[in-house]
């Protein structure tokens, strides 16, 4: 990697940002390498990372030859609370790894955190934190490009999240799991996107959790949320290679399918292509009205379009 500053030197993220660029991540690590023998359903901790390090290193490949400008680290659940010992030997190996792929194109290396099991037992900021900190520690001393905290149910834990990440200097993206609802205690998309960026996020949004119509509407309500608080942010939108209009609040995990049984949800091409084209707000410019009411089958006879939820 040239040195900052120096012939060839990559563009940071909010330079990239900043500058009108569209910036496209990776994803789908868990549910994929789970489909491909990688990783446990259920558990969702990524020891593929020191375990099999050729099948991270492929799946890193593959989304940066289909167009990342991402390469986040694999290290969605590594906290110490969840991986007990080998949480540092994760981090850091997911750090290597993301860093060699990213070298191979124009891509930026992001170091991941998410939100931990603690939080939900006990609520105690110093110590959900510290948890936070010592991630922190290996991302700076492996000197990743900029930090995501992704994929929080609550907006408190979120906020504590941003305060840590901020610390290093590096940009902080975060996104929340969450849908039109809000979070589980009730905070509204914009309420919540204004405290992460009054904690010192540059970049908010959602991911995972909600599909790409749901999730769209969550970004509206976000972005009018900083409207009228008068506040600035780059907006991340990470959605579901599913459709899930069925969701409840939880979203696609509290679906009967889950995790076995979503393929026949799975978007199409033509959903993502749709779906980036109402995040980025450009317009379709050849046949545009056949393109957007365009209703794909599933060609499953007797398939029922939506499920009802468990009661």
């Amino acid at each position: 990697m040239a040195p900052v500053g120096g012939p060839g030197a990559k563009k940071g993220i909010l330079e990239r940002l900043d500058s009108g660029e569209v910036v496209v991540g990776d994803g789908s690590f868990l549910i994929t390498l789970e489909k491909r023998g990688y990783v446990k359903a259920g558990l969702w901790t990524p020891e593929a990372i020191v375990d099999h390090p050729d099948a991270v290193r492929q799946l890193h490949m593959e989304f940066l030859r289909a167009g990342s400008n991402v390469m986040q680290t694999f290290t969605f659940s590594a906290s110490e609370d969840n991986m007990g010992s080998k949480w540092e030997d994760v981090n850091a190996a997911a750090c290597d790894l993301a860093r060699e792929v990213a070298g191979k194109g124009d891509a930026l290396v992001a170091g991941g955190i998410s939100q931990t099991s603690m939080y939900k037992h006990h609520k105690d900021e110093a110590r959900v934190k510290k948890l936070f900190q010592l991630q922190l520690e290996v991302f700076i001393r492996k000197n990743v490009d900029f930090l995501i905290a992704e994929y929080f149910e609550h907006a408190e834990e979120a906020v504590w999240a941003v305060e840590v990440l901020k610390e290093s200097g590096k940009p902080v993206a975060v996104t929340m799991c969450i849908g039109p609802d809000g979070d589980m205690c009730g905070v509204t998309p914009g309420e919540c996107a204004v405290k992460l960026v009054k904690a010192g996020a540059a970049i908010v949004g959602v991911n995972c959790r909600f599909g790409p119509s749901t999730s769209l509407k969550t970004m509206k309500l976000m972005k009018e949320g900083l409207q009228a608080a008068g506040l600035q942010a780059h907006l991340l939108v990470q959605s579901l290679g599913f459709h899930t209009p069925d969701c409840g609040k939880g979203g696609f995990v509290d679906l009967p399918e889950y995790p076995f049984g979503l393929e026949p949800r799975v978007a199409t091409r033509w959903d993502i292509q749709k779906y980036a084209r109402e995040a980025y707000n450009l317009g379709v410019r050849a046949r545009r009205e056949y393109w957007e009411n365009l209703l794909p089958a599933s060609g499953r006879p007797f398939c029922p379009s939506l499920s009802q939820l468990d009661a």
